[in-house]
């Protein structure tokens, strides 16, 4: 059986060796420090179950360590040990989520007995979750397969999600494969959904019932939302997966409360070139081809694909809204323009509306393909959602809305334009030179590819999409597919598998959060 991992942190760690002796003979593997710097520098290094951590260590406290140790590893139970048994103290140490405290001098009982209370808490949260899951298990596959509509997709995938996150916390690895099994079924079937109702919602003059779309998310859910007495802030945080923002939300919950959580689905392809464009323009591409021919470029033409966002809402806010509307638009997309978004965020709060639109999370998929340490850092989805996380606590955007939620009372949208997938399983294409180099969707003519891997878009016009060339066709990658040329197959295949890719369809990519808070 493998032995219990310990930190204990302790600058009279000497005086302590009977309870060290004693946790050992019963099963324990004790690691010993005797400050907090370097408690945190194991527990960034290794893992361990529980830590024991001295109040009064000199130089960082035991209060200013475990500070920091939650700010990261908000889920590792802390045990203080203590000689101060003042209210304040105590109080403080409850406030930062210990798990227990002791008295100094320590009794070896009294740790067995907290060691106790805490992995068998832990242990019976586990169990719980897994019987919970499991008697679900059966009506989410029941439901996967009853055909949906896409509302109800919506629901089944918020519901994944929120399994998802519950596995993890509950460190349940067994149940979390039992669900990426689920995940996987249900993303085929939601892909079979998508090949079947696209081309008719994306249709000007289709009168059934459709999701709102990213062509119409202003219209239908930005605009009806404005008050006149309230300023507006949308965030666009570019590539928010559902499952982030749902690790992000307690952190914005401390200053706003929730008004409505909803979802719409991004347009194919799920890249900012269509999908952000689409929303800004409040247009399909075709769409925007067509009335702003000197502001599109398809995806072989030279230049920034996303360089006229603010003149296409700007023409939208003038086509649709029947009154006067002071707004403005931010991009940040380095350390220069998130620093000016700090300094100048009360000023925004003049306006009606303000936009800004935050290009980090796709930054960081994108790094990740490229950077090893990011490859590490984010490997899977738990850590792709925890270094989200750890972002967004320290950015300069939540950063300026705390300064904003300060000084006035305002409604903050927070959204995005698409998400992003990991991808695993290869799929062979044969293209031309100007075929496009995306991952999870090409355009080009000739293309070469397997049928049963794809949805295919022959008429590009149909779908709403421009067509670069008379014999043009879009390629979407279903579920995990990655697209791959045949040439250096083997090195690609390695160096792309495992990515975080968007372009195609799937549910992390397609069905993303609207969600419309205001201060507390």
């Amino acid at each position: 059986m493998d032995r219990i991992k310990l930190l204990w942190a302790d600058d009279e760690i000497d005086l302590l060796k009977p309870q060290l002796m004693f946790l050992d003979k019963r099963g324990y593997d004790v690691t010993t420090v005797t400050n907090g710097h370097d408690a945190l520098e194991e527990i960034a290094e290794n893992e361990f179950e529980v830590v024991f951590l001295d109040e009064s260590m000199p130089g960082l406290t035991g209060l200013e360590t475990l500070e920091r140790i939650k700010a990261d590893n908000p889920l590792l139970p802390v045990v203080m040990i203590t000689k101060n048994e003042a209210e304040d103290v105590m109080e403080e140490a409850l406030g930062s989520q210990i798990s227990d405290y002791l008295l100094k001098p320590v009794n070896p009982n009294q740790i067995l007995l907290s060691l106790k209370k805490i992995l068998d808490n832990r242990r019976l949260v586990r169990e719980k979750t897994n019987v919970d899951y499991q008697k679900e298990f059966r009506q989410l596959m029941m439901e996967i397969n009853s055909g949906l509509d896409f509302k109800e997709w919506g629901d089944i995938y918020q519901k994944l999600i929120q399994w998802e996150i519950k596995l993890d916390e509950a460190n349940s690895d067994q149940m979390a494969d039992i669900l990426a099994m689920q995940k996987s079924e249900a993303n085929a079937e939601f892909s079979k959904f998508i090949v079947k109702n696209y081309e008719d919602w994306s249709a000007d003059n289709y009168r059934g019932e459709a999701p709102v779309m990213s062509h119409n998310l202003f219209r239908k859910k930005i605009f009806p939302a404005l008050k006149e007495d309230t300023p507006t802030i949308m965030l666009l945080l570019d590539n928010l997966r559902f499952d982030q923002w749902k690790m992000i939300e307690p952190i914005v919950n401390e200053l706003f409360k929730v008004e409505e959580e909803d979802f719409f689905y991004s347009i194919l392809p799920t890249a900012t070139q269509y999908s952000r464009n689409a929303i800004f323009a409040g247009m399909m591409p075709s769409e925007i081809a067509k009335h702003y021919p000197n502001k599109w470029l398809n995806d072989h033409e030279r230049g920034g694909k996303n360089m006229h966002e603010d003149y296409f809402l700007e023409d939208q806010i003038d086509r649709i809204m029947r009154r006067p509307v002071r707004w403005d638009y931010i991009k940040v997309t380095n350390n220069n323009s998130a620093k000016q978004l700090q300094d100048n965020v009360l000023n925004y709060l003049q306006n009606d509306m303000t936009v800004i639109v935050y290009n980090f999370i796709d930054f960081l998929s994108h790094a990740r393909t490229e950077m090893e340490v990011l490859k590490e850092l984010a490997g899977d989805e738990r850590a792709y959602r925890s270094l989200t996380v750890s972002w967004f606590k320290n950015s300069p955007v939540w950063a300026a809305l705390q300064r904003a939620a300060e000084q006035k009372e305002f409604q903050l949208i927070v959204t995005t334009d698409h998400g992003t997938i990991r991808v695993n399983s290869p799929s062979k294409v044969i293209g031309d030179r100007e075929t496009t180099t995306n991952l999870r969707y090409k355009v080009g003519r000739n293309l070469n590819y397997d049928k049963k891997d794809v949805l295919e878009i022959k008429d590009p016009l149909k779908s709403g999409l421009p067509r670069p060339n008379v014999s043009s066709t879009f390629i979407f990658a279903k579920e995990d597919k990655f697209f791959l040329y045949p040439n250096n197959y083997n090195h690609y295949h390695n160096y792309y598998k495992n990515t975080f890719q968007h372009g195609g369809i799937s549910l992390e990519e397609v069905i993303v959060p609207i969600v419309r808070l205001r201060t507390k």
